[in-house]
C-alpha cells in the first residue's frame, strides 16, 4: 500500500507541477462556468422552469467535447513519460507489481478529474435558489461522469503504456474513444430490434441522459466498471511485455 500510495501520490503531484493541470482545470471550470450562466438565462425566461436545469450540464455537447480531448490530455504522460525518460526501468526492477504502477497512476488521474467536477455542488446550490433542483439527478448525474471519467482515463492509460511519445498516446487514446462512442450512435441506424439492444449498450450519450434524469441502471456501472477493469488490466499486460523484453 506504501508503494502505491508514493507512486499515486508523485502522479497526483506532477498535475501541479507543469501547466498542464491549471490549463486542463481553467478550461473546464470556464465552459462549465459558461454553461451555467446560459442555464440561468433559460431559467430566467417565462417557461424555463418546468426543465431540471442540472441535467443540461451533464448531457450538453461541450461536455462530451470536453471528456474526448481532456482525457487523452490527462493520461497521454503517465507511462508515456516514463518510457522516454526511462525511468519506467527503475520502476519495473523494483519490488512493485505492473498492476499497482498501473492502478496508482490511473487512480492519481482520476482523483484529479474528481477534483474537476466540484463546482457542480456549487452551481446545484446557486441554481437552488432560483428554482427548484432535485439533488438525487445532481448525484446520479456526478456518478455517471465519474464512472464516464473512470472509463475514459483507462483507456488513454492503456494507450499511454504503448507508446514513448506522449501525443501519440494521446491521438490513439482519442481514436478509441471516438470508436467507443461512435459506436452507440449507430444504434439509430439498425433496424434489427437485436443489434439495437445490443449497440445501445454501449451508447454513452444515452445512458448519460439517464444518469441525468436520475436513473442508476445497474447494467451501465456493471458496463463502465468492467471496461474501466479491461483497460487497466490491457495496460498492465503491456507493461509486463516491456519488463520480459
Amino acid at each position: 500500500m506504501k508503494k502505491f500510495l508514493a507512486i499515486a501520490r508523485r502522479e497526483w503531484l506532477s498535475y501541479f507541477l507543469s501547466p498542464l493541470g491549471y490549463i486542463v482545470i481553467a478550461v473546464f471550470w470556464l465552459m462549465n462556468g459558461f454553461i451555467f450562466l446560459l442555464i440561468v438565462s433559460f431559467l430566467s425566461q417565462p417557461g424555463g422552469h418546468s426543465m431540471q436545469p442540472m441535467a443540461l450540464i451533464f448531457t450538453n455537447t461541450y461536455f462530451w467535447l470536453f471528456l474526448l480531448i481532456a482525457t487523452p490530455a490527462l493520461t497521454m504522460r503517465l507511462i508515456s513519460e516514463e518510457r522516454k525518460s526511462g525511468s519506467i526501468e527503475v520502476l519495473l526492477t523494483s519490488p512493485v507489481s505492473e498492476w499497482t504502477i498501473v492502478v496508482a497512476k490511473f487512480c492519481a488521474a482520476w482523483v484529479f478529474y474528481c477534483v474537476l467536477w466540484i463546482p457542480i455542488v456549487v452551481y446545484a446550490l446557486i441554481l437552488k435558489s432560483l428554482s427548484p433542483v432535485d439533488f438525487r439527478i445532481v448525484a446520479s448525474g456526478l456518478l455517471g461522469v465519474l464512472l464516464l471519467g473512470a472509463y475514459f482515463l483507462a483507456v488513454g492509460t492503456f494507450a499511454s503504456s504503448l507508446s514513448k511519445n506522449q501525443i501519440v498516446s494521446a491521438m490513439l487514446a482519442f481514436t478509441i474513444l471516438i470508436l467507443v462512442f461512435s459506436a452507440g450512435l449507430l444504434e439509430t441506424l439498425a433496424n434489427d430490434p437485436k443489434w439495437r439492444d445490443a449497440l445501445g449498450y454501449f451508447n454513452l450519450w444515452e445512458h448519460m441522459e439517464e444518469f441525468a434524469r436520475g436513473v442508476v441502471d445497474t447494467r451501465r456501472v456493471v458496463y463502465y466498471l468492467s471496461s474501466t477493469a479491461l483497460f487497466l488490466f490491457l495496460a498492465q499486460a503491456a507493461l509486463g511485455v516491456k519488463k520480459g523484453q
